[in-house]
């Protein structure tokens, strides 16, 4: 519960973030007559602003102290300009600078009733959106405090949800191309060409009846998988929001029947003929719910998955890694070391699909991190038992 003071009078509500901002210690109201500079100095010294103003004018005072950001991170070398060895250091730094910018971003507050409402002046109706990313709020006739900064993300998920995402490896539905609607939380399948690999690898003959797909999300590759004729699919996850989310668009697709969803650590309990899995790519501790379908932390899934799978393969059977080797490109972790896990395990390499990227950074000579991006290469690693 958020407590703080205005013209002397208490003031509480619940704290809503799911991002890594802390509960501020520290919060003043604000509004239209707060310049930014001053906002920005409040923000930086640990007080949080709760708005009282106009709504569209806190959206404009976030871009204000967004441009004070980059202002300050001008003049800096860029990443691309250093050696690869310099990357784990430009890496952090480039992680550095992106917390730094959460955190004062996320120094603007928007309260809101126990509906979900918004009393500001031109606040829109978001109530739909709100309950669909945080659900109903605890406590008879208690409102909530939430950054706008993550406000703007749960509502722009609500959006990206109604209208989805087109996926061409799912060929059509209803006479379009099949779309994924990600649910607020769960990672967007928007970086498409991993997903022609699971698309034009050869599936084997152990793999038609059942195959799993260890971290779902969305469904998509149980989508995909179905679609390419597997009669069965079980799709594990440890997230309740991915699991309804992969639910809500295997039904979409008309593939409910053939999926069964499990809130699990990894593998269920038996053996497949097709185990596939698309762990994040990057080690490294996630700071928001959707940092967790980016980095892993001390690649604890990428190497539980490799340790696991030859116990629960079928004699014939293969295991698909879906991973970037951005990873590597970082110096963040080497090729040797992943071969090295698949041997540990007693994998074996029974061939490899390679992809290039296509998405925009990969081109953005303007991006921190563009020299490892641009030789990024994601592969499918087929696996099987030596």
């Amino acid at each position: 519960m958020l407590q703080w003071q205005e013209q002397g009078l208490p003031h509480q509500a619940w704290w809503r973030s799911e991002s890594a901002t802390a509960m501020p210690a520290k919060v003043q109201a604000a509004d239209d007559s707060m310049p930014a500079d001053q906002a920005y100095r409040l923000i930086c010294e640990g007080t949080a602003l709760v708005w009282r103003g106009d709504f569209h004018n806190a959206r404009q005072l976030m871009l204000a102290l967004g441009r004070r950001l980059d202002r300050k991170s001008r003049g800096k070398s860029p990443a691309s300009a250093a050696s690869p060895v310099d990357f784990p250091h430009a890496f952090h730094l480039h992680r550095q600078a992106q917390a730094q910018r959460a955190r004062v971003l996320s120094g603007i507050l928007i309260e809101f009733d126990a509906q979900w409402h918004c009393a500001l002046r031109r606040a829109p109706d978001w109530r739909q959106a709100c309950e669909q990313a945080w659900g109903s709020l605890p406590g008879a006739g208690q409102g909530a405090v939430v950054p706008l900064r993550e406000l703007l993300g749960a509502v722009g998920s609500h959006e990206w949800r109604k209208k989805g995402v087109e996926i061409p490896a799912l060929g059509t539905h209803a006479g379009a191309t099949a779309r994924i609607h990600a649910h607020y939380g769960v990672f967007s399948p928007v970086r498409g060409e991993y997903l022609d690999l699971v698309a034009r690898a050869p599936l084997p003959a152990a793999g038609m009846a059942e195959a799993w797909d260890i971290g779902t999300g969305t469904g998509v590759i149980s989508a995909l998988l179905a679609r390419r004729g597997v009669r069965r699919i079980v799709a594990t996850d440890m997230s309740e929001r991915a699991l309804a989310c992969a639910r809500d668009n295997l039904q979409r697709l008309g593939l409910e029947r053939r999926a069964e969803l499990l809130r699990t650590d990894l593998f269920p309990e038996g053996r497949c003929g097709l185990i596939v899995c698309n762990p994040p790519w990057l080690p490294g501790k996630a700071a928001s719910l959707l940092d967790q379908a980016i980095y892993d932390e001390d690649s604890r899934m990428l190497r539980g998955f490799l340790q696991g799978l030859a116990g629960h393969l079928l004699p014939g059977g293969e295991g698909w890694l879906i991973i970037s080797d951005l990873a590597e490109h970082l110096k963040l972790r080497t090729r040797e070391n992943l071969l090295a896990w698949m041997d540990e395990a007693g994998l074996q390499v029974l061939g490899r699909e390679d992809i290039r990227p296509r998405h925009g950074k990969a081109h953005d000579g303007g991006d921190a991190l563009h020299d490892a991006r641009a030789a990024e290469v994601t592969s499918l690693w087929r696996l099987g038992v030596r």
